[in-house]
């Protein structure tokens, strides 16, 4: 794997200047073709995810974020097998902000959230590395003056059919380069699944020599002439502001230059994912800004939300659930299921606020001294970075540019660009390229959280134990009130995210509703968003039915789920079904690939074995992102309420997938993150402040609580249907299979995050 490696925008450019020929294929399939041919000193490099130099050496475009789910290798992975590249004569090159040129696929705008990069850029990289390919077929036949159909391609060669004699692909870039580049998906033709190279086989990710040899390039490794570092202080209440500040002090330290303050936003201007004010305190270096900062005399504004108290609101949300209000699905009638059962079984469960603590917190360099404005940041949603610092520096966004360096972590927390804002804004005021690095600190205390809810659900059971009857309600502060701070119901989006999509097809009775909740704090996505606390409630309540209703878990949870092809939602009411923004046509709910991960992960995890006293064994299930997850947790319990857990199952349907060490990877980082959602976070607020600062009051999983044997099954049973996601899903089915192995060990149940030694001891 040596041969590959990175490449910057500058190679990139470089590689494609004046002295040589080069095929550049486009990502437009659209009915005129797309071909860059370069030509003595004319260089095109527009628009393109293929570009073949002379020598033979293959460049292949990523227009996703790299946050170490090994999209940097997966897309790459598809457009060298249909083009039959050699794996090891590719480099990759990260593609900047530009939809137009990026995101072939027209869906998400180069966006790097919602474990949909696959799933959406499939079909079209087979289509542009086809069509590469075609164009080089093309040229070696024109090459020998044979038909086309006598030429095929493989491993970075062409060859004769009937005499066997071969090209490197740089021998035909000559003329490739003039030929007219087939286009549309009927245009080429793709190569059949059991010749696929790379697609489906295990590929080690492309960034692994840079990443673990300190060559690889983060957010704070970027380096400017005249670059100056700036932290920024900033209310400790969400939308307070600067009352006075006096800045002698920071001033004396050695390497702090300048203290800038930051407006606040309007009050009538919704926060979204704009700066939200504070005093900067600008110099050389990280050290001498920090405790420049340390020095600032601030007197703050808290604003209108210094009366959240977690404490206070927690119990609304519970009294909101209770309630409920809004329905947003029914079947049947679940009033006259209550009233003939032969017996009702009620629970509430307990989310709080988490934040996503990424291994490298939030950082982006600006250079606003001259058009285009340049950022360089870890973002996983570039254009939305230009679009907001175009905004809050008044300017059109096609004068900003936005280069995407490797992530450290994102979770859904570097999709909001506030830091380059801000860095954009200092920039700006100085006159120089400025670098914004925010702390653990900063990171854990006014970044954006993921929602509290309270979930209250209820059913009935008929004298033989079957469920006539599931009413749900749900009630939790929204992420649309970034956009509309009035809005107090949760929004389809949440909602659909699986709440009222339950798959439950043999319960003939469903109610589910959301209350209304008052949002005092920034509520944004987290790594797998509002399906953490829906999963918990769903199948820790189901275990409880199983439970009440004296019936194995497996079996009962089985019976609920059926072997249903496809859930139609329209049939119990849902007018509005999200479904992660794509169609149900193409990405229906099928309860039957829920099913199936299920049996398969009881069977791979010994469930029903019998067990140790201490020793328990939970199951949960679910879909999210399109893709059906079953977890089986087995702990072991202490006599002081302490545990641990030895081994993990997990089995994943994600249908079509490209690289299953990726899909291996991202499950075992799942487990170990819902370890952390199930034991460790919990943010709480305190006159509207963030209590927590770092991680030893916001713990997350340490060797010593982790997950070390995660057994990843991947199910082949659905592979031939389309892809679905993978960064996501792993993570909603672990917190309600820990606390359903917890019950198992020790018989107590526990309904609220996250779970503790204290809880089993009490």
């Amino acid at each position: 794997m040596a041969a590959i490696r990175n490449m910057s925008r500058r190679e990139f450019l470089a590689s494609s200047g004046a002295t040589t020929t080069a095929l550049i294929l486009g990502a437009q399939l659209a009915p005129n073709p797309v071909l860059a041919a370069l030509r003595g000193d004319t260089t095109a490099v527009l628009n393109h995810f293929v570009k073949i130099d002379p020598d033979g050496s293959v460049t292949l475009t990523c227009s996703r974020s790299e946050m170490g789910q090994g999209v940097r290798t997966g897309m790459p992975m598809i457009l060298a097998d249909e083009l039959e590249a050699d794996w090891h004569r590719i480099r990759v090159w990260q593609a900047p902000g530009d939809p137009e040129k990026y995101d072939p696929a027209g869906k998400d705008a180069q966006n790097t959230d919602g474990s949909r990069s696959t799933r959406h850029s499939f079909q079209v990289m087979r289509e542009l590395g086809a069509a590469a390919r075609d164009v080089l077929e093309r040229a070696a036949a024109e090459t020998w003056g044979i038909d086309r159909s006598d030429v095929y391609a493989k491993k970075h060669r062409l060859y004769r059919r009937d005499t066997g004699d071969s090209l490197d692909f740089g021998d035909v870039v000559g003329i490739a380069a003039d030929m007219d580049v087939a286009t549309g998906p009927d245009a080429v033709k793709l190569k059949e699944p059991s010749e696929w190279r790379y697609i489906g086989k295990d590929m080690p990710v492309i960034d692994n020599l840079d990443m673990s040899t300190g060559r690889a390039v983060y957010g704070a490794d970027v380096e400017l002439p005249n670059l100056k570092i700036a932290v920024v202080a900033r209310a400790p209440v969400y939308r307070g502001r600067v009352r006075r500040f006096d800045a002698d002090a920071a001033l004396k330290v050695s390497g702090v230059e300048k203290v800038v303050e930051i407006p606040a936003l309007p009050a009538d201007t919704p926060a979204q994912f704009r700066a939200l004010g504070g005093v900067a305190v600008i110099g050389t270096n990280t050290w001498s800004v920090s405790r420049g900062r340390d020095l600032l005399d601030i007197e703050w504004d808290d604003g209108p939300f210094v009366g959240h108290e977690s404490g206070a609101y927690d119990r609304t949300l519970v009294e909101a659930a209770r309630k409920g209000g809004k329905v947003m699905r029914d079947r049947g009638s679940v009033d006259d299921a209550f009233e003939a059962a032969d017996n009702v079984v009620e629970a509430e469960y307990f989310v709080p606020y988490f934040t996503h603590t990424p291994m490298e917190p939030p950082v982006a360099t600006v250079d606003a001294t001259s058009t285009p404005v340049r950022i360089w940041a870890p973002t996983q949603a570039p254009n939305e970075t230009r679009q907001y610092v175009a905004e809050a520096l008044g300017i059109d966004i096609a004068d900003v540019e936005c280069n995407i360096t490797l992530l450290g972590g994102g979770f859904g927390r570097k999709s909001k660009p506030d830091f380059a804002c801000e860095a954009a804004l200092l920039s700006r005021a100085i006159g120089a390229p400025v670098r914004v690095q925010w702390t653990r600190e900063d990171e854990i205390r006014n970044g954006y959280y993921h929602a509290a809810s309270a979930q209250c659900v209820k059913a009935a059971l008929d004298a033989d134990g079957k469920v006539t009857a599931w009413h749900h309600c749900m009630a939790s502060p929204t992420l649309f009130a970034l956009w509309n701070p009035t809005q107090r119901d949760s929004s389809n989006l949440e909602v659909g995210m699986g709440l009222v999509d339950l798959p439950y097809t043999r319960i003939p009775n469903i109610r589910i509703e959301t209350g209304q909740a008052d949002t005092m704090i920034r509520v944004g996505w987290y790594r797998s968003v509002n399906n953490i606390q829906h999963a918990f409630a769903i199948n820790s309540f189901v275990n409880e039915l199983a439970v009440a209703a004296g019936r194995d878990p497996l079996e009962f949870m089985l019976e609920l789920i059926g072997d249903d092809d496809e859930l139609d939602l329209a049939q119990d009411g849902v007018e509005e079904f999200w479904n992660y923004g794509d169609t149900v046509d193409e990405w229906p709910v099928m309860p039957n690939r829920l099913a199936n991960a299920l049996r398969i992960v009881a069977d791979r995890s010994g469930y029903g074995e019998s067990l140790p006293k201490g020793q328990g064994l939970g199951l949960a299930c679910h879909r999210s992102f399109h893709s059906y997850v079953a977890t089986a947790v087995r702990v072991e319990v202490g006599s002081d309420g302490s545990f641990t857990v030895p081994r993990v199952d997990v089995a994943i349907d994600c249908g079509r997938y490209v690289n299953p060490e990726g899909i291996r990877k991202q499950i075992e980082g799942a487990s170990v993150y819902g370890n952390s959602v199930a034991r460790n976070g919990k943010i709480t607020t305190r006159r509207g402040a963030v209590e927590q600062s770092n991680f030893h009051d916001y713990t997350v999983s340490r060797m010593n609580d982790s997950p070390l044997d995660v057994r990843v099954h991947i199910v082949e049973d659905f592979t031939h249907l389309r892809p679905c996601g993978v960064g996501e899903p792993g993570v909603p089915p672990y917190a309600p299979a820990l606390a359903n192995a917890l019950y198992a060990a020790t018989g107590r149940r526990l309904r609220s995050l996250p779970i503790t030694a204290d809880q089993l001891r009490s």
